[in-house]
């Protein structure tokens, strides 16, 4: 089934990040240092927040432009390839062949939480020059989701385009780096986990208090719209001069949380370019990320959007 069969409509959603092969694991346990530990599966699949985010968005109809850079090689091939089936507009996609794809070893443990590591490569070569050769294609969208896998100052650049173009600008703060202070300027929708928004605001209080109050305090300070993931408890939405707000998650039996919070994104900007309000989206994108969750993978685990709204009730 293509995007293409989904029932979405909407403007278009533009997705400027990074391509992983995804090597996962699936063992008992983490291992100890020095440790050799026998795990009980392994799977290759195509991943990376930006390519998770895409096939996401492109499942529920959106029409979709996926921005980055492969290198040259058999993993680039299989992720052109899926982008293709996926109705996924990879016409902007770069290739650098002095820099092989970018690749994540995984390890998933029973309860479905994992521990991951990454090797950019490809995904770092892009420059603000690419950025710039693509303005007129990020102005087009309605909506424009980035992330921090490829480089700050490209991230920055997005934002800047996107803002000035007019178009909805979501940034997901993942994984966390400082950001220089002028793209939360260019940022209408914050989408951190509840670690990144506790890294921002430089607090400790992981309690549902402590994280309401900081999400309530950023939007304030910055001016823009946070919806923070909280896992299994939703998602928790601030507006400038408003309380946080949680939208209650849907309790699920997890079984692999890799890529919940790119299904989230995903759902979340596709939802936006069809022009539902930011509550009926965040209710969206949390049908869909515990959909996401029942599943492996990251990007193959997302929804269609016929699946979600059946789940939404």
């Amino acid at each position: 089934m293509s995007a293409a069969s989904g029932v979405g409509a909407g403007g278009t959603v533009c997705v400027i990040g990074s391509f992983m092969m995804d090597l996962t694991v699936e063992a008992p346990r983490r291992p100890q240092p020095g440790e050799t530990l026998r795990g009980t599966a392994f799977r290759q699949t195509t991943g990376g927040k930006g390519y998770n985010q895409a096939v996401a968005a492109a499942r529920t109809g959106a029409r979709t432009l996926l921005l980055g850079a492969l290198g040259k090689d058999d993993f680039a091939a299989q992720f052109r390839a899926s982008l293709t089936a996926e109705g996924i507009d990879h016409s902007g996609v770069l290739t650098d062949a002095a820099q092989g794809t970018g690749v994540a070893q995984l390890l998933v443990e029973p309860s479905g939480q994992n521990s991951i590591v990454i090797v950019p490569r490809a995904n770092l070569s892009w420059q603000v020059s690419d950025v710039r050769a693509q303005a007129g294609a990020i102005g087009q969208a309605s909506v424009v989701l980035t992330q921090f896998e490829v480089p700050m100052e490209c991230v920055l650049e997005v934002a800047r385009t996107a803002h000035h173009a007019g178009a909805t600008m979501v940034v997901n703060p993942a994984p966390y780096a400082e950001m220089p202070p002028e793209l939360l300027q260019y940022t209408d929708v914050l989408t951190p986990n509840e670690t990144e928004l506790l890294a921002i605001v430089d607090s400790d209080d992981d309690s549902t208090e402590g994280i309401t109050a900081a999400a309530t305090d950023l939007a304030g300070r910055s001016g823009l719209t946070v919806v923070a993931t909280l896992g299994s408890r939703g998602a928790l939405v601030a507006a400038p001069g408003q309380a946080g707000v949680l939208v209650p998650g849907r309790t699920v039996k997890a079984i692999d949380t890799v890529g919940a919070g790119d299904v989230f994104c995903g759902n979340l900007v596709a939802a936006l370019a069809r022009g539902e309000d930011l509550a009926a989206a965040v209710r969206v994108a949390n049908v869909a990320a515990s959909i996401s969750v029942t599943r492996p993978g990251g990007g193959p685990s997302a929804p269609y959007l016929a699946e979600t709204l059946s789940a939404l009730g």
